[in-house]
Order: C-alpha cells, then sequence, then structure tokens
C-alpha cells in the first residue's frame, strides 16, 4: 500500500496528542502493559510475545500498540475508544488510519519516546515488523538504534542555534530543541521532511524545516552544535542493492562521512562541536586511524572520534542486506550480498569500522588535538555528560603545558577504583588497574611510579609535589618520575578518570 505521510492539522493533532496522554500511550505506560518479556522482545522486533499480550487486554494502549506498533487491524469500535477526542473519523483525515472492512489499520508507525524527562511521540513509515515485506526505497525510518545510539552520546551544551543534519523524522530534533534557541533540521527526502513537520506540530516543537541535501541548505551559516546520524552505510552502486534514501547517501565507499568531516568546521560557531555517526573502510595494510585522520588532518578541527564495532566485509555484507526485511537464503538477499562483497574487493577493503565522531571549533589558538580510541565494550548511557566533559578536558589540556599539569592537585574521580592481582602466595601484587565505573569505563594498567602517584590523588598535593616524594621515596631520576606522572595525568584526565 502506497501512503502518504500524516498531515498537520493543528486541531486536530492538539486533539490527539490528548487521547495519546488519556491512553497512557507513553513509554512507561507501553512498558507497564508488556511487561519486560514482551518489550524486551518488541526491541529485537519480535511481535508474538506484544500479540498476545494486548490481545489479552482491553486497554486503549494495547489498542495503540497493535495499531501503530504491529499494524494489525483494529475494530472501528475499539479505535474509537482509544481516540475518544480525536475519534476514527479524525484519524482518518490526519492521515493515521484508513477504514478496512469493520476495523481500521494504520498508515504509519506512531509509536512513544521519551528523553531529558519529556514524554514525545514518532511519526514515521511502518518497517517491516507491522508490513511484513521489505520496506520502500524512501521509507522513513523511526526509532532506531542508530537514532538511540546518537541521541545518548550527543553532548548537550545549552547553545543558541543547533542543526539536525539529514534528520530523517525528528528525532535528533527533539532532544536538540531541549537545549538551543533555535533548531534547523533538514533532509534530502521530502517524504521525511513531511513527517518531521508532523512530529515537530505532535510534540509541540518549533523547528526551522529546509531541504537540500547535507550541508547546502545551511550555506554560510554557522551553529554552535550539529548532529547528524547521516546516510553513512557503505553501499555498492552496481544497482544491485535497493537505494535506500535513509542509509544511502549516494556516494561511493565512505565518501559521505569522509565529506561531513571535512566541511562541517566552516559551519560551526567558535567553540561549536560537529557529533556524528560513521562508517569507515580500512583497506587491506592500513588502520582505522589513518584512514579517519587523513580525513581529519587539514580541518584546524580538534577531534576525538571513537570506535565502537568493527565489521569484517561479510558480516558487514550480511547486516545490511538484512536491514528492510530481506531474509538471508533468498535471491535477493545473496545477491546484495554478492554485490557488497565484489563492492568492497573493488577497493581491497578488509574490514568497516563503526564509530561516534565528535569535532570542536577551538575558541583560542592553539594546535588542535586529535583522539582516536577504540571502545568495544559496554559504556554509560546515556553518555552525552561524559562526552561534554570530556571534550572540556581534551581543550583543558590541549591548551595548558606540563607546568600547567604538574602544578594542579589532582583527585581520582568518586567513581574510580583500584584493583591489585596477585599470584598466590606473592608478597606484592603483580598488577594494580585504575578502574572507572562510569564513562567510557577504562581501565588503567599502573607502573610502580603511577601506582605511587594514584595513591595520593586527592586533591591535596600538586602533581609537582607528588612527583618530588615519590622520586625521593623510591630513590628515582626527578626529570623521569615528573615526566612519567604528566604522561599518566594527562591520559587520565582526559576521560575523567582523574579531575
Amino acid at each position: 500500500m502506497t501512503t502518504n505521510p500524516p498531515r498537520v492539522d493543528p486541531a486536530l493533532i492538539s486533539a490527539l496528542r490528548a487521547d495519546l496522554h488519556t491512553s497512557q500511550f507513553t513509554v512507561a505506560g507501553v512498558l507497564d502493559l508488556l511487561g519486560p518479556m514482551a518489550a524486551a522482545a518488541l526491541d529485537r522486533e519480535q511481535a508474538l510475545p506484544v500479540q498476545r499480550v494486548t490481545a489479552a487486554t482491553d486497554a486503549p494502549c494495547g489498542t495503540l500498540i497493535r495499531l501503530f506498533t504491529l499494524g494489525d487491524p483494529v475494530d472501528a469500535a475499539e479505535a474509537e475508544r482509544a481516540l475518544p477526542t480525536l475519534g476514527v473519523e479524525g484519524a482518518v483525515a490526519l492521515g493515521l488510519l484508513a477504514p478496512e472492512g469493520d476495523g481500521v489499520v494504520a498508515l504509519c508507525d506512531l509509536r512513544p519516546y521519551a528523553g531529558d524527562d519529556v514524554d514525545w511521540w514518532v511519526a514515521s513509515d511502518l518497517d517491516e515488523l507491522a508490513t511484513r515485506r521489505p520496506v520502500r526505497q524512501d521509507h522513513v525510518l523511526g526509532i532506531g538504534g542508530a537514532s538511540t545510539t546518537l541521541a545518548s552520546w550527543t553532548p548537550r551544551p545549552q547553545v543558541a542555534r543547533a542543526l539536525d543534519l539529514g534528520t530523517g523524522c525528528g528525532v535528533q530534533a527533539l532532544h536538540l530543541a531541549q537545549h538551543a534557541d533555535e533548531v534547523v533540521v533538514t533532509d534530502l527526502s521530502e517524504r521525511a521532511l513531511a513527517f518531521a513537520r508532523f512530529n515537530a506540530a505532535l510534540d509541540g516543537a518549533g523547528w526551522q524545516v529546509r531541504s537540500g541535501s547535507m550541508l547546502e541548505p545551511v550555506e554560510g551559516e554557522r551553529f554552535g552544535l550539529v548532529v547528524s546520524n547521516p546516510p553513512f552505510v557503505i553501499t555498492p552502486r552496481s544497482g544491485e542493492v535497493p537505494l535506500y534514501e535513509y542509509r544511502d547517501g549516494g556516494a561511493a565507499g565512505d565518501a559521505v562521512v569522509r565529506d561531513l568531516v571535512m566541511g562541517v568546521g566552516a559551519h560551526l560557531e567558535p567553540g561549536g562541536i560537529a557529533h556524528f555517526l560513521g562508517n569507515w573502510e580500512v583497506p587491506r595494510g592500513t588502520t582505522w586511524t589513518e584512514r579517519v585522520g587523513g580525513w581529519i588532518e587539514g580541518t584546524g578541527l580538534d577531534a576525538w572520534v571513537v570506535q565502537r564495532e568493527v565489521q569484517d566485509p561479510a558480516e558487514y555484507a550480511e547486516t545490511w542486506a538484512r536491514d528492510g526485511g530481506h531474509h538471508p537464503g533468498t535471491a535477493d538477499f545473496n545477491r546484495m550480498y554478492a554485490a557488497w562483497l565484489d563492492d568492497f574487493e573493488s577497493r581491497d577493503v578488509e574490514a568497516i569500522g563503526f564509530g561516534v565522531v565528535t569535532l570542536h571549533r577551538r575558541e583560542v589558538e592553539r594546535a588542535p588535538f586529535v583522539d582516536l580510541m577504540d571502545v568495544s565494550w559496554p559504556v554509560e548511557s546515556p553518555m552525552g555528560p561524559t562526552v561534554l566533559a570530556g571534550l572540556r578536558a581534551r581543550c583543558w589540556l590541549a591548551e595548558h603545558d606540563d607546568d600547567a599539569v604538574l602544578d594542579t592537585s589532582w583527585s581520582c574521580a568518586p567513581d574510580v577504583h583500584e584493583e591489585r592481582h596477585s599470584l598466590p602466595g606473592a608478597e606484592h601484587p603483580s598488577v594494580i588497574v585504575l578502574r572507572q565505573g562510569g564513562g567510557l569505563r577504562r581501565h588503567l594498567t599502573l607502573t610502580t611510579v603511577t601506582a605511587a602517584f594514584a595513591s595520593v590523588c586527592d586533591g591535596d598535593l600538586t602533581a609537582r609535589a607528588a612527583a618530588a616524594a615519590i622520586s625521593g621515596l623510591l630513590d628515582l631520576d626527578a626529570d623521569a618520575v615528573r615526566d612519567e606522572i604528566v604522561a599518566f595525568v594527562r591520559d587520565a584526565a582526559k576521560d575523567g578518570i582523574l579531575r
């Protein structure tokens, strides 16, 4: 069924919003109704446990889940009870529902979303869970893993202007409106922008909505924060793979992310931050840090890139051939799988990385910092406060010399603990580790010098005084101890292990 995005009618949308509240169709309400098992199954895109729960209740929230999440037909009278103010007639007028026999069916996905202590609702195209078939090429994606990852990792300083680049249905813009005076959203897809306009109206947001590719709609403008979940999926240009608008940027290889890294700096205010997800190719005989570092070189921006996952070409092909509703073993799946393998082979790609890119336009004259790190383990959620604190710490370290580091009194963060590992019967530990409980959850293996220094990091002694005491106590060269402590502090302080 070909459907149009829902329409913006302020009076009808106001009635819809009231009904969604009354029916407890919120994140908390859905979780209470479904329970943890069915809710977890829904996150895995498994419908049966959700169908069993919602079939056993006449609660309005259950009706709305069946309609807008599962895509199941619902008796018109049930829909009327779940939407008492808007009514079925109003829902049809908005383009949310369509009659089907004695019942109604949903024409779009509509589900609750929450963040920043605010309840929202997000409309998008019905996914393959509801339609039971592959999605259309102009499909507008709803709340997914990438969008929630980006929202969790985004730093959130208060800014005058923020940009959601490639907004889709507007998930990131909902968050931005909580800490930006003005929010601009852009997308190449007119269908996506129609959903974004509807969601802005439903959630009471006032975004500037602009049509165009990547940074073109904001030429000559600058922002305090640019956020993007760009169409970063590396897609063969052979014609064998459907070109889904939500994931394909129309370029070969990883050029979409490369161009964003190299071009976004022109749109950042001094002190401005760009934050986005990306994929990058790693050709045989190179490293991902060489690849991404090459893009950053010459931008003049501070850069902090965290690689979260690495896949080989076959794993990557399997992931994205399944995306959109295609199933392993089918002719379509195998054709796409082979196209991806051929595409990567043509560029001698050995691996594909996924990660989070944070760029920053510095406010003072200094050399930019570049920090490219692998973090493949679970981290704290949300990560945004950690990213903002880490960015500020890296700026301080870049703007202060070693004497300033030594003249500072450092403390271990409250979530940092020391671990000591000993061989059975040994008098002294063979390994001492500082482990961070929150943030990136890093751990640092300590030497004799850094273990001694960490033991006195309580905010009383400066690093210089501690270094002098340690070199005297251990009868070590004073300059060497100071150098080791400075290097340790710079590594530990950038991620909040020391403060």
